[in-house]
């Protein structure tokens, strides 16, 4: 018998015994064995000391390849449940799960009557240094699904068992290092004692499998890095974010409030909140019909009858809120699509009418579990900039493109940089395989002709279709999904929608669902952490705060105030008993672009003293120019200060 084993570089190596990754790495040599972590073998990742099938294409994983990380922060979420049962007890801690996620990895446990504080981490920390020192060799075994259980009962682990239970295959893997064991397809580290950097950051609830109805665990979040400066770099991300929190700024500047006895995951908009969400539409509605859009709105409640029909009520109920009046149930909409739809078909439409492009900002709900709403970013209420585009089969390409290209136009006002996400086909997908296909080669063509770079996210397309998903880069480095682009023939199909051609003939037309803030609420939660709540001067709620020095000054402030009140500027006069510097200093925390201070000279000279809240100063300035130059920053949504020191 022998083992084949390709290279990347096409070379062969034959031997006539088992090998693994790592013999293969001694074979060329010693150095590489060394920087070696991992491999990838069939193109799945693969334990270093793990034996490879006879025939293998074999991809050796270093430090400095990117699924390094999947292998080290892996093996620190072993290295966690290890710590955490040294510390609280083998025979009391039951572990639940321990995945690796992006930028770090976390761990389930169950401890009983144990509360974990983030006063434990510290604790958790020094144990898991201990464990790391000892450099265990970490092992894999497998087991017939029997003995696994009967390895688990022995353990007393509940959860593991209950996984194994539902596992299709008759063997089941798993890792030890040192006397720790647990459930595991890998891959790991060789030993604990090849990882390096670590930090422990939160403590927090978790439903055992996300179920509410299953047990409370006690999830303990960490991250990793290969390279010090790398972790250090993270560290100080999250500590800038902390700052930037947007349901702690948002409290902080009077944007939003929520009652969670009355509207939990329901957000009330205060003034300076509407006022900013007001902003978006303004621009986003003039971007629209510059775009060609026709604005339409549609009902809040419709006939569940209408949700059967487009599918919502197979795919989606769970998400919905109902309710019934005169014998009818109706479903709050969580989706504007079919409301769309219907006034596509409230009317002939003709070839000459495509692309038919209809926007709403739709407010829309959809159920959240309690345990998962998150400020303004996961709400059960909010507005989309919804719009879908019903077009012909030949139109396509050019709409998707049109719509890349409205989504950089959007984007472009608040220095937002972008990527692209192709999804594909669900499992829980609606229509035919040949109809997904054909949506996502069209898809394909128009990113690839858009000369859009763009990677693939297999399986997480929307039930009625494929989809492109946008995903913005805020002022820290951080991504959010927001804009999406949908192609969907099957909505079409099954409210039989169709267009007169020019043969007179009848065709059936496809429909482009898309959205570019997404939820308005997200979006703005979004550039309230992106900004640090400091609002360019076209978003914020209060662009002027005019501050007399002396009541003797509080006439012409209010003076001031008026004449930039009549030029569309958002203005307030702090006239309170308060020191100016003290007044300075509250305007500066409510982020206000722009203090104009008046005392004696600006009276008399009549003109202003400007102070920007970065503490520039710039004296007697004519009301009229600061006018002039104010509107100039604001009608076209500069993202800087037109004044320069």
């Amino acid at each position: 018998m022998r083992w084949i084993i390709e290279l990347p570089d096409g070379t062969l190596k034959e031997y006539d015994r088992p090998v693994s990754p790592a013999d293969v790495a001694a074979d060329i040599s010693s150095g590489l064995l060394k920087r070696a972590i991992g491999a990838e073998v069939n193109d799945q990742l693969w334990d270093l000391k793990r034996q490879m099938p006879e025939k293998a294409k074999l991809r050796l994983i270093l430090e400095k390849d990117h699924e390094a990380a999947e292998f080290y922060r892996h093996t620190f979420s072993h290295i966690l449940a290890q710590a955490v049962m040294r510390l609280y007890g083998a025979d009391k801690v039951k572990l639940g799960i321990g995945p690796v996620i992006e930028d770090g990895f976390y761990y389930d446990f169950d401890l009983g009557d144990t509360k974990l504080s983030e006063e434990d981490l510290p604790r958790i920390e020094e144990e898991m240094n201990k464990i790391i020192k000892e450099d265990l060799p970490i092992e894999r075994f497998e087991l017939p699904k029997k003995e696994a259980i009967e390895l688990m009962e022995e353990k007393g682990q509940i959860y593991k068992i209950e996984l194994i239970e539902e596992l299709a295959d008759e063997t089941v893997s798993f890792y030890r290092q040192g006397e720790f064991v647990d459930l595991c397809r890998g891959p790991h580290m060789p030993s604990t004692g090849r990882v390096k950097y670590f930090k422990l950051l939160s403590v927090s609830g978790a439903y055992w499998r996300g179920d509410e109805k299953n047990k409370m665990l006690q999830r303990v979040y960490g991250t990793a890095f290969s390279k010090k400066s790398e972790l250090e770099t993270y560290i100080t991300r999250l500590e800038e974010a902390k700052k930037r929190d947007h349901r702690k700024l948002g409290s902080q500047l009077g944007l939003f409030s929520f009652s969670y006895d009355y509207a939990p995951g329901m957000p009330l908009f205060h003034p300076k909140g509407a006022t900013i969400l007001n902003e978006l539409m303004k621009f986003s509605r003039e971007m629209h019909i510059q775009d060609g859009y026709q604005e339409v709105i549609t009902p809040l409640v419709m006939n569940i009858d209408l949700w059967k029909q487009s599918g919502h009520w197979d795919h989606y109920r769970d998400a919905m809120y109902f309710t019934e009046k005169e014998g009818q149930e109706y479903a709050v909409k969580p989706m504007n699509c079919p409301g769309h739809i219907l006034i596509y078909k409230s009317g002939a439409v003709s070839y000459r009418d495509l692309p038919l492009k209809l926007f709403e900002f739709g407010r829309v709900h959809r159920y959240e579990r309690s345990g998962v709403l998150h400020g303004i970013f996961r709400v059960r209420g909010f507005i989309q900039d919804d719009a879908h585009i019903f077009c012909t089969k030949d139109q396509i390409t050019e709409e998707i493109k049109g719509v890349i290209r409205f989504v950089d136009k959007i984007y472009s006002p608040f220095g937002f940089q972008y990527r692209a996400e192709l999804s594909t086909r669900p499992e829980d997908f609606m229509g035919d395989i040949e109809i997904w296909d054909i949506a996502t080669e069209a898809l394909k063509e128009a990113l690839e002709s858009a000369g859009l770079n763009y990677k693939v996210n297999e399986g997480d397309g929307a039930f009625y279709g494929p989809k492109i998903d946008f995903h913005v880069r805020d002022s820290i480095g951080r991504e959010w999904q927001c804009a999406t682009i949908q192609l969907d023939f099957l909505m079409p199909e099954r409210f039989n929608l169709t267009y007169i051609g020019p043969d007179n003939q009848e065709y059936r037309p496809v429909m482009i669902h898309r959205a570019i803030y997404g939820s308005l609420e997200r979006f703005f939660g979004i550039l309230i952490e992106h900004y640090a709540g400091a609002f360019p001067t076209w978003l914020a709620p209060v662009q002027v705060t005019v501050i007399p020095i002396a009541d003797r000054h509080v006439d012409y402030a209010k003076k001031v105030a008026l004449k930039l009140r009549d030029a569309g500027i958002r203005v307030e006069v702090d006239d309170r008993q308060k020191s100016t510097n003290y007044k300075i200093r509250d305007a500066q925390l409510q982020k206000s672009p722009y203090m104009l201070i008046v005392g004696d000279k600006e009276v008399e000279e009549e003109v202003v003293s400007v102070r920007l809240r970065t503490g520039e100063n710039f004296y007697g300035i004519k009301l009229d120019v600061f006018v002039t130059r104010l509107k100039e920053e604001i009608n076209k949504r500069l993202k800087n200060s037109v004044f320069k020191a």
